[in-house]
């Protein structure tokens, strides 16, 4: 027997793609967009355009692309040397702008049944975003094909929880963390990161911490009195949540709001953070 053709082989990106002319194809790996460092967070809010714009961005001097040029966008994702492919386009003009978007394009259609499904391993270590590919293309490794377009909003667990207010207002809706959260009852944490204040909160009420959560979702203050004087969009770009408990939904609500007690003396949320009572 053979062994060798057991042996893994790497698949490369321009086997599936089959790109005839790489000197006239760029790939932009984009590790940010408008000054936010985690770009795969405007692909799972659906948020196309600003990721699109991006893409044809033009920096002060020199020009990303050529008329006529193929060029393939790839996000970073939050592990080490993954990306995710969005885009495939071609320029068709040349609209000879700086600092902002500077192209006409279209997208090729023939490779829309990647977008948004192919991840690769790519190890970066240039600081220039837009690569010719037949620098780096032979480096592309595919890693997987997704069945669905990447969502990644799998629940972690409890103790894994840390979200950003626009990941919250996302993952109440996915069934992993609906089935997670509605069916505990909990303490849990809200952290502004833009000068460590804290709250400590308690879910025991209707669907329990997805109930409570459901309501920042809405509201950014869930009701509370010392949150209820910071704006919805002050709250949206600096709080983060978490779990500092969980209880079966069978569980006194009395020791719920004595572990709530607990924390708020623990961290003294009463003293330096937002907690009034």
């Amino acid at each position: 027997m053979d062994n060798n053709k057991f042996i893994h082989q790497k698949i490369l990106l321009n086997e599936l793609l089959n790109l005839k002319n790489l000197n006239n194809v760029k790939i932009r790996f984009n590790l940010m967009f408008e000054g936010v460092w985690d770009p795969i967070e405007f692909y799972k809010n659906g948020d196309f355009q600003t990721m699109l714009n991006g893409q044809y961005h033009n920096y002060s001097k020199n020009k990303s692309y050529k008329e006529g040029q193929i060029n393939i966008g790839l996000v970073r994702l939050k592990e080490k040397n993954q990306w995710l492919l969005f885009h495939i386009g071609l320029v068709t003009k040349d609209l000879n702008r700086f600092n902002t978007v500077g192209y006409e394009y279209q997208a090729l259609t023939q490779y829309e049944k990647y977008f948004g499904r192919l991840v690769l391993r790519y190890k970066n270590t240039s600081q220039n975003m837009v690569r010719l590919a037949t620098s780096v293309i032979n480096q592309c490794e595919v890693l997987q094909i997704l069945p669905d377009t990447f969502d990644n909003d799998l629940f972690p667990g409890y103790e894994k929880v840390n979200i950003s207010w626009s990941e919250l207002s996302r993952v109440v809706t996915k069934e992993t963390w609906r089935t997670a959260l509605e069916n505990q009852k909990g303490v849990y944490l809200i952290t502004d990161i833009s000068n460590g204040k804290m709250y400590v909160g308690s879910a025991y009420g209707d669907n329990m911490i997805l109930g409570r959560w459901k309501t920042y979702k809405k509201t950014g203050h869930g009701e509370n009195v010392e949150l209820k004087k910071l704006s919805f969009d002050y709250i949206k770009s600096n709080f983060k949540y978490s779990i500092l408990d969980i209880f079966k939904s069978t569980t006194d609500d009395k020791t719920i709001i004595a572990r709530e007690i607990w924390w708020k003396e623990v961290l003294q949320t009463r003293q330096f953070g937002y907690n009034k009572n």
